[in-house]
């Protein structure tokens, strides 16, 4: 079998389900995940390793559609900058839907690049005699498509069968990677994101999107990880929102941070969290790119 190596793009609006499908594809929690939208900020490469195939996904943000904060136009330009620089494009939408967000997201793809729509979330589907017409009508009117794969990112057996739908479409060629490498980010970068996965997750919608992490010292002693964490908001009332009673709230957000961080870098954690208020930052350009928003 011929040697095969490439890198897949995972785009589509907010919330769509693009970061689950990544850890599926790749087998390993790599790209947190919650209900909020715009959760994903940055490029997040996965790789998966396995027969003479090396799969480089890469997880993009939701495309901001309706937002023209600094943030925002950060997240948009690492969408397009994915969009020119790989082999080929998953784009994924809602089974049943399709709609003017998802159409604005498909016009940013640029001609000829292989593109497979994933239709994901099929589980979710409340009648799937409704699903056939809709595939159909689907095929009809996007013809540049490669391949429509409906499917669920939380079945196995699903993400099997999209792996073995990419593979043909991958160029031939030596790997890229390491055979037992599993992303290009650092502990620091993962270790700053599983922290704000659990910010999102505690607070509900009751915080803004706009808060950040920031890892001010990752140290390693042995094997302890040594790290100290701001977390970012934009008014004084998000800060006592973060820290709750009693400070209960952040204590619980840390706890399940470490214990997930330890999970990942398979070693101990020390883990310090204190929350500092910085007003607009997610509108000032230079404090997003300062912030780390901009590659």
């Amino acid at each position: 079998m011929t040697r095969r190596f490439g890198t897949i793009a995972i785009v589509g609006r907010p919330n769509v389900g693009k970061s689950t499908l990544l850890n599926a594809l790749v087998g390993v929690k790599l790209s947190i995940t919650s209900d909020k939208a715009q959760t994903t900020r940055h490029r997040l490469l996965g790789v998966r390793s396995e027969g003479e195939v090396q799969y480089a996904f890469v997880d993009t943000p939701g495309f901001q559609l309706r937002h023209t904060r600094a943030l925002n136009r950060a997240m948009n330009r690492t969408v397009t900058a994915a969009l020119a620089e790989v082999d080929v494009v998953l784009w994924v939408v809602e089974s049943g839907q399709l709609g003017a967000d998802d159409e604005r997201v498909g016009a940013l793809i640029p001609p000829g690049k292989p593109t497979i729509l994933v239709a994901n979330k099929l589980d979710r589907v409340a009648r799937r005699d409704t699903l056939l017409p809709w595939l159909q009508q689907l095929g009809a009117t996007h013809r540049g498509l490669a391949e429509i794969v409906p499917m669920s990112a939380r079945r196995a057996a699903d993400v099997r069968r999209l792996l073995e739908i990419i593979a043909p479409y991958l160029p031939a060629g030596e790997w890229g990677y390491d055979a037992d490498a599993l992303t290009d980010r650092s502990e620091r970068f993962l270790a700053a994101e599983i922290l704000r996965e659990k910010l999102f997750r505690l607070t509900g919608d009751e915080l803004p999107y706009s808060s950040a992490v920031l890892i001010e010292q990752f140290e390693q002693e042995g094997q302890l990880r040594r790290i100290a964490a701001a977390i970012v908001v934009e008014r004084e009332g998000h800060k006592a929102m973060v820290i709750g009673a009693g400070g209960e709230r952040l204590k619980r957000i840390s706890s399940e941070a470490r214990q997930e961080m330890q999970q990942l870098f398979g070693a101990p954690v020390f883990l310090e969290v204190w929350v500092r208020t910085r007003s607009g930052w997610a509108d000032d350009a230079r404090a997003v790119r300062a912030f780390g928003y901009e590659d």
